[in-house]
Order: C-alpha cells, then sequence, then structure tokens
C-alpha cells in the first residue's frame, strides 16, 4: 500500500506521525511524508521517502509582542495554520497526482487537507490524527480553549453560553472566516461548522489518540472518531545521563518540561520550579530544557537539580514521581500511560484545555497559569506527591491506555479507510 504522510512543521506534530509511518514501512507500506525541509534528516533516518514543502517557518511564529488573550491567540494561529493552505493544497495534489497514495494521514493541524475534502474532485481516503485534545462542539456550550470542565449545574450551562459567545467573537468566528476566505480562493465550499468541529467530522476517519476517560462526554459521538491510546514511539537511541544511573533510587524523582514550543522564557515555568524544590533534599528535581542549550537556564541549578537539553522519557518516566508541565499533550498523554500524575501549568496553544482535563480526570492539579509562583508550585508539588488519591487516577488511566493495542488500532483504521475506498472504486468501475 503507498501512503502519503502529511505533518505540519512542529516537532510536537511531527513525531507522532513519524511513529505511525515508522510502523506503516515495518510492515512493507511504502510511506512518503510530506513536511518543511528542516525534518528531512530525521524522517530519512527513519527509513521513510520525504516530500518537503517551504512553510517559511510558519508553524512556529509567536506574536510576543502580544499579551496572552484572544488577539494574540488568533493571529498565531491564522499565521501558522491557516495563511499556509494553499500551499499545502497545491503540494498534496502534486504529490498525488505524483504518488498515486491508496491514502493520505494527516495531522489535525494541516489544514491543506480541507480543499480535498469539501471539494467535489477524486481523491484518496484521508485519515486525520489528532495530535491535541478532542475539540468537538461541546453539549454544554462551553467554548473550546478556555479549558473548563463539564458544566453540572443549569446555571453553569448558561455562564458558559455568555463565554461562549465572547469566544465566537474575538477567535472562533474570525479563525473561521479567514479559513473560508482561504477555501474560497481554491474555489472549494466554506466550512460546515467551527474549524476545529470540521476538523474532527469531515475525515473518513479521525483518530484521537488517547483513552475515553480523559476525555469529556461529547454525547453522541461522530461515526468516524477512534480512540487509539498512546501512540506507538520508538525507543529512544539516546542513553540516560551519567548523573541518572548515579541517582539514589530512594529518592522520588520530579520531572520537569517546558516542552519544545512555549520554551522561549524558562522563567515560566522551570526556574519558578526549581526554587520552589530547592531546599528539597528528600527529591531529585530532573530537568529537559526540550532541545535548547542547558545555558539558557538563567537561575543557579540547586544541589537537589539535574538538567539535561534533551532526556528519553520513554526510559525514564516509568520511574518517575510527578511530572511538572506546561501541558504539552505528547509528554503528558506518554506520563499517564505510565500511571505518574502531573501538576501543569500552561495557557498557550491547546494547554489550557490539556490541563483542564488532567484535573477533571483526577490525574493531578491544574494551576491555569503560564507563570505560576513558586509558592504556588510548591504547594502544589507537595499536595499531589502526599495524596495517593492523584497516583490512584493516574494508574487507573495507565491501565485504560494498556487495554488499547494503539498500533494495531492506527494501522487497523489506515486500512479500514483505504478498503473502504478501494471497494468504491471497484464498485463504480
Amino acid at each position: 500500500m503507498k501512503v502519503l504522510i502529511a505533518a505540519t512543521a512542529l516537532t510536537g506534530h511531527i513525531n507522532p506521525l513519524l511513529a505511525v509511518g515508522r510502523r506503516l514501512a515495518a510492515r512493507g507500506d511504502d510511506v512518503v511524508m510530506m513536511t518543511a525541509e528542516r525534518f528531512r534528516t530525521k524522517i530519512e533516518a527513519s527509513g521513510l521517502r520525504f516530500a518537503p514543502y517551504d512553510d517559511g517557518d510558519a508553524a512556529e511564529y509567536r506574536a510576543t509582542d502580544l499579551p496572552a488573550g484572544p488577539e494574540r491567540y488568533r493571529i498565531e494561529f491564522a499565521r501558522r495554520f491557516i495563511d499556509p493552505i494553499p500551499l499545502q493544497t497545491g503540494v498534496l495534489r502534486t504529490l498525488i497526482a505524483a504518488e498515486e497514495p491508496d491514502v493520505i494521514v494527516a495531522g489535525s493541524m494541516m489544514l491543506g487537507v480541507l480543499p480535498l475534502l469539501l471539494g467535489s474532485g477524486p481523491r484518496p481516503p484521508i485519515v486525520t490524527l489528532n495530535v491535541s485534545f478532542l475539540f468537538l462542539d461541546r453539549p454544554d456550550l462551553a467554548p473550546v480553549g478556555l479549558g473548563l470542565p463539564p458544566a453540572r449545574t443549569e446555571v453553569e450551562r448558561a455562564h458558559y453560553a455568555l463565554l461562549k459567545a465572547g469566544m465566537d467573537t474575538a477567535f472562533v468566528d474570525p479563525v473561521r472566516a479567514a479559513t473560508d476566505t482561504q477555501l474560497a480562493r481554491l474555489g472549494v465550499p466554506a466550512l460546515p461548522a467551527s474549524l476545529p468541529h470540521a476538523i474532527a467530522v469531515l475525515p473518513d476517519l479521525f483518530l484521537q489518540p488517547t483513552v475515553p476517560a480523559f476525555e469529556y462526554d461529547f454525547g453522541r459521538l461522530p461515526r468516524n472518531l477512534r480512540f487509539v491510546g498512546l501512540l506507538p514511539a520508538q525507543k529512544s537511541d539516546a542513553a540516560l545521563p551519567a548523573w541518572w544511573q548515579a541517582r539514589d533510587p530512594a529518592k522520588p524523582v520530579v520531572l520537569v518540561t517546558q516542552g519544545t514550543l512555549a520554551n522561549a522564557d524558562f522563567g515560566e515555568l522551570i526556574e519558578p520550579t526549581l526554587a520552589a524544590l530547592a531546599d528539597r533534599d528528600d527529591l531529585l528535581v530532573v530537568v529537559t530544557t526540550g532541545g535548547r542549550p542547558v545555558e539558557a537556564l538563567t537561575a543557579p541549578l540547586p544541589g537537589n537539580a539535574r538538567v539535561a537539553s534533551f532526556l528519553p522519557f520513554d526510559a525514564l518516566l516509568p520511574q518517575v514521581s510527578l511530572l511538572v508541565t506546561n501541558g504539552g499533550y505528547g509528554s503528558v498523554s506518554q506520563a499517564l500511560a505510565v500511571g505518574v500524575p502531573i501538576v501543569a501549568a500552561g495557557l498557550t496553544e491547546d494547554k489550557a484545555e490539556v490541563g483542564a482535563r488532567i484535573a477533571w480526570a483526577g490525574a493531578g492539579l491544574n494551576l491555569a497559569t503560564n507563570a505560576p509562583t513558586s509558592d504556588a508550585l510548591r504547594a502544589a508539588i507537595d499536595t499531589v506527591l502526599g495524596s495517593p488519591r492523584f497516583r490512584s487516577r493516574a494508574a487507573a488511566l495507565a491501565r485504560d491506555f494498556q487495554a488499547l493495542d494503539s498500533g494495531r488500532a492506527i494501522l487497523g483504521a489506515i486500512d479500514q479507510a483505504a478498503g473502504a475506498h478501494a471497494v468504491v472504486e471497484e464498485a463504480v468501475a
């Protein structure tokens, strides 16, 4: 089978799709992966063919001159994901003509597939792999993006409806209009719903990489939705640092990360956490700078802390007692899959929603801020480490993850989409 994978040029979006590509290639499928040139080496090292497109670094755009809020998020979202639609669609159409793939597997923010899904022309089946929380429109009327837990009363529903009206005006409607403008340029119909909801319901299949217990009750789910558990990650070749091997195994480990995108300012989370735990000789605090140089940390490193630019989470997390994170979906999922409770503090990108789900699921605490104080972090860390209920809930989620064979579920879904399309083509012929 020939598979075309299309990925937004962000590490957190590339890695999940690369994991799927490796699984497909390992069973003998012919896989070509489309993304920005800067990921060529990583993709070709995984044994996949590479097809570049020049996104002009759009996916990494940050409006740092604006304060956090709807205006900044709207501008960043449009620059990162909406403006590149015509370019992405053009590259996809060229690759479809040249490669004749049996199926396309796209990341959920690869919006260049929307004109293919909305247009009337022939196309391969499209399977979308989500790289974030499930962003369907909510039955309790909560706006997507604010990190609100499910409404429990009619009063909360009414409050959520008011918030949604404001969010629609400030963000959702402008984003939908901007997308419709790009679609009109390409001669295809407008979106049938809000952009997040359309991304989920339009593809032939939409794969959500988590377990149902980590998602809200949306009522009747779309027929194309499949929960597929934790994405099958490649074992890292990177060795754990020597200081890890020399640590005192009796000391609980607190792992701290700001991920690979929202990590320009370590004063937001990493440095306040180091300060909060500086006097805790009973803990080992392990920090990863998400690929940035460790010298980017400006605060003194306490005696109980160790730092590395990169750490292999697959080897590290099973021995961690607590993850402190700004809420990257991938690292949160990895932690929960091995039963690690979490303290989350982040609001950019999708992090407000991820943090809210951590708290709602009972697997940790959500500080709901980009810049928590050391006092708030110390209190939250003490609470989660000191209360068995958080580790118990995380362990329950881990059992749910373990019950799902994600590799089989994902490959089965891709085969299902390609097979159904082949049957239709055969019937038409």
